[in-house]
């Protein structure tokens, strides 16, 4: 007797046996195909998912920290609680200087006002930072550069626009080199730069003018006050780490309690982050056990129909070993469907789960931030069908031992 995996035959008996009874193909086909389907799906949109939120914080530095002057809770040094503080540019050096574990760090001043070019007008955010803000809240520059050391050390009247602010001032003329006037001050435009996040600390570049932190006090009689100070970590520590320093930097410069918790506020957005991976690991989690129950619906659906399919063709394998079948042969032969039933409803799940991904992933693609994530590769998807098959012929292991413990006399009395 041939060999049933090279026996054309045996192949066309197998399309003959599930064509045989066509609902129950189908349904047990379908159970598969949407369990891969789902499976496969859920994987991609996990990811895309996560794609989708982390881009809200595109250009963010994850190890981000700020600190905000508050009011006191506590009466201190002959202050009465209640007293409002400024932070000025003491405290800043103040806490650069015995702070340690500081990467990047930039003083915050703000205003609001009107900034003309021509007879273009429009009420924007100024905001005055120090060069080491690129390296925090990240931009993308769409022309020119972004502000220097030097610009900062020599207090210049130089400025980077925001893309909204700047298409609505100087429309499809190039802003680089042109003077702009805020608040009665002009101000060469050096840079054209936008914010990838959605998320922003101090307003959005988009429809901000940036100046140097220095020239922003002097300009705008601002003094020796800075509105908050931002920093990040080194790799390794958290923003968190350096509050007691920070705290003891600025209560060496006023009349605050060190106990004082209300005194002063701070952000560490590295909390954020891990708010963040531990959602996505329970999203995670659950696709996982959603898309293991889809699993787990097709395979039992793969060893009911294989139940069935020894259960009607007893009298058939009972004549098959009287005439000399092997019991190798016998089980071959019913595997056989198995594996053809979960191989093309497999693939077609998965087939179907990466075109609705791939039309998800289109959807959700930004012109400046690329795609979300909502992929499948092609170790996933082999993956997925991979298991289906193992499983599928595990399920169908049973019944397909039972058919070959058939004894032909048996059989034959079975009706």
């Amino acid at each position: 007797m041939k060999n049933p995996i090279f026996d054309i035959e045996n192949w066309r008996e197998i399309g003959a046996t599930l064509a045989r009874n066509k609902t129950r193909t189908f349904l047990t086909a379908f159970g598969i195909f949407w369990g891969t389907a789902m499976l496969a799906m859920l994987w991609g949109g996990a990811h895309g998912m996560e794609g989708m939120l982390r881009r809200n914080f595109e250009g963010f530095a994850t190890n981000l920290g700020a600190v905000f002057p508050g009011q006191t809770s506590i009466s201190y040094k002959g202050f009465n609680k209640g007293m409002r503080w400024a932070m000025t540019q003491s405290d800043v050096d103040a806490i650069r200087r015995i702070t340690p574990d500081i990467e990047y760090s930039t003083t915050i001043c703000q205003n609001y006002g009107s900034v003309q070019y021509g007879s273009e007008t429009e009420q924007a955010q100024i905001t005055g930072y120090e060069p080491d803000f690129s390296k925090i809240l990240i931009p993308v520059v769409y022309s020119g550069r972004v502000l220097n050391e030097s610009d900062e050390n020599g207090s210049r009247k130089v400025a980077m626009i925001g893309k909204n602010l700047a298409s609505k001032l100087f429309g499809a003329e190039d802003p680089i080199g042109k003077f702009v006037n805020a608040k009665g001050i002009y101000y060469l435009v050096a840079g054209v730069i936008g914010q990838t996040s959605a998320a922003s600390i101090g307003g959005r570049y988009d429809d901000s003018l940036i100046i140097p932190s220095s020239t922003f006090r002097r300009a705008y009689n601002w003094g020796n006050q800075v509105d908050f100070f931002m920093y990040t970590a080194m790799p390794g520590h958290a923003p968190s780490e350096l509050k007691p320093y920070i705290i003891r930097a600025i209560c060496s410069n006023h009349p605050i309690s060190p106990n004082d918790d209300k005194a002063m506020w701070f952000m560490d957005i590295s909390e954020e982050f891990e708010m963040i991976d531990n959602l996505f690991l329970g999203v995670s989690l659950l696709a996982l056990f959603v898309g293991a129950g889809s699993l787990m619906a097709g395979i039992i659906g793969i060893g009911n129909i294989m139940w069935i399919i020894v259960k009607e063709r007893t009298q058939e394998i009972g004549i098959r070993r009287a005439i000399g079948a092997k019991p190798r042969d016998i089980i071959v032969q019913i595997l056989s469907e198995g594996v053809v039933l979960t191989s093309i409803a497999g693939l077609a799940g998965v087939c179907f789960a990466t075109i609705a991904l791939a039309v998800a992933d289109k959807l959700t693609t930004d012109p400046v931030l690329g795609a979300a994530g909502f992929t499948l590769t092609f170790g996933q998807a082999a993956g997925i069908v991979v298991t289906f098959l193992v499983l599928g012929t595990a399920a169908g292991t049973l019944p397909a031992i039972k058919a070959m413990r058939i004894k032909p006399i048996e059989a034959m009395r079975d009706k």
